[in-house]
């Protein structure tokens, strides 16, 4: 099978045929080139408003690069493009199918670079392909773009706000996602944490598609719940388990540090020493020399022993069903832990009475959502950040982001590479 019939059944170009090929070397490995020549009374199409013209000159020849060959052989079409005598926009560069504007790589190549882009880093993919970081970029960037104008937002029931760490020193960024049960996906991301940030997210979106978000999970951070009452109100507002549990843990493990050090200066035996895990890891996760010594601990009364039997007491909570009850238990245990005498645990039964209603939400909402599933997407965006060993710049990690997380759609003509591209994969 010659070349040109092969590029005719894997991307068939419209108005244009396939005319020589030349086979280059070249000192980092081989090259392709490939003419492509107008059909004969074809007549070229404006940039601008997309009728068909009259020819008015022809431009020096430019090169587009294409997808490789045996992921080694680099392919470049060569072509003189056209300038059409356009009566409603005057003389314009001619459109061609292959590439948009001055750019010289394909639509199909950078669609190509940015699958792989999903499976490696973006200096792999670079160097895999004979490339150049920013030529990655530049291919991701145009399929996020191409993504976020034809995606659609309608039918959004649930979302889930979060924020992650982006660069030491406290630097944040706002995530939104969808948690419906037949799609979740990143729906947004903007710098820093504050109540601006999340008042972007909303502006996106239109009065049909925010009065259809019924539940809306979060933590506890103000900025997150001013907004969502003031933007959501008609929605269930359920409050993050993950950070509940985590303060919990905070909580006992700042009473465990405190009392190891009094023990310490009191010359007392030191029987929390190395005792960390054994009181913060769930008894079901503990090894069994950890099980051993969280039971010998459990003899001793300590504050930290105390402290420990609160939290596991509070874990009964979410194994209720009806709200009320749910309540009654809350209550309770708020109750004892602010007779307890322990400061940190005080201060975590004062913060759950504060938000006791949006607790309640969860059990509510019948507990399918709960901030699992945003911890989870949340780790997939720090997978993604590490590939990368950071980005320079927010934009980057917006579209790296966007690119790994949103299900964005791609252009329909990218589907005659999907096998092409999935059999390339077995030989990397």
């Amino acid at each position: 099978m010659q070349l040109k019939t092969l590029l005719n059944k894997l991307y068939k170009l419209k108005s244009f045929v396939y005319g020589r090929t030349t086979l280059l070397e070249k000192e980092d490995g081989k090259e392709l080139e490939v003419e492509i020549l107008p059909r004969a009374n074809a007549k070229p199409e404006c940039s601008g408003c997309g009728v068909r013209g009259r020819g008015y000159d022809t431009l020096p020849e430019r090169r587009y690069e294409f997808v490789p060959i045996f992921l080694c052989v680099k392919v470049f079409f060569l072509y003189c493009p056209r300038r059409v005598d356009c009566p409603r926009c005057g003389v314009r560069v001619e459109r061609v199918p292959w590439s948009d504007g001055k750019n010289q790589q394909t639509i199909p190549y950078k669609l190509f670079l940015a699958r792989w882009a999903k499976k490696l880093s973006w200096n792999e993919v670079a160097t895999s392909f004979r490339t150049s970081w920013y030529q990655v970029f530049s291919a991701v960037s145009y399929v996020v773009e191409w993504g976020l104008e034809h995606r659609v937002l309608s039918g959004i029931s649930a979302i889930g706000i979060d924020e992650i760490l982006t660069n030491r020193g406290h630097h944040y960024a706002t995530v939104v996602y969808q948690i419906d049960g037949h799609c979740r996906r990143l729906l947004w991301v903007g710098e820093k944490r504050t109540a601006k940030t999340l008042l972007r997210f909303f502006r996106t979106l239109d009065k049909e598609t925010t009065a259809g978000i019924r539940y809306v999970c979060s933590d506890m951070w103000r900025a997150y719940l001013e907004v969502i009452k003031k933007k959501l109100p008609h929605a269930i507002h359920i409050l993050d388990r993950f950070h509940i549990v985590a303060n919990l843990n905070k909580a006992l493990d700042k009473v465990r540090a405190e009392e190891t050090r009094r023990l310490a200066a009191a010359n007392y035996e030191p029987v929390l020493k190395g005792s960390r895990w054994c009181f913060l890891k769930a008894p079901k996760r503990l090894t069994d020399t950890q099980h051993a010594s969280l039971k010998e601990l459990l003899k001793y009364n300590l504050k930290s022993v105390r402290a420990y039997l609160l939290k596991e007491d509070f874990q009964q909570l979410w194994n209720y069903t009806s709200p009320a009850w749910a309540e009654k238990f809350l209550d309770a245990w708020c109750t004892t832990a602010m007779r307890s005498k322990i400061e940190p645990f005080k201060k975590q039964a004062r913060s759950l009475r504060k938000h006791k209603p949006l607790i309640l939400n969860w059990f509510k909402a019948k507990k399918e959502f709960n901030s699992g599933i945003v911890e989870g997407l949340n780790g997939k965006a720090k997978l993604t950040m590490r590939k990368a060993f950071g980005f320079r710049t927010f934009n980057a990690l917006q579209i790296a982001l966007y690119h790994q997380l949103g299900k964005l759609p791609e252009p329909e003509f990218t589907h005659r590479f999907c096998n092409y591209s999935a059999c390339e994969s077995e030989f990397l």
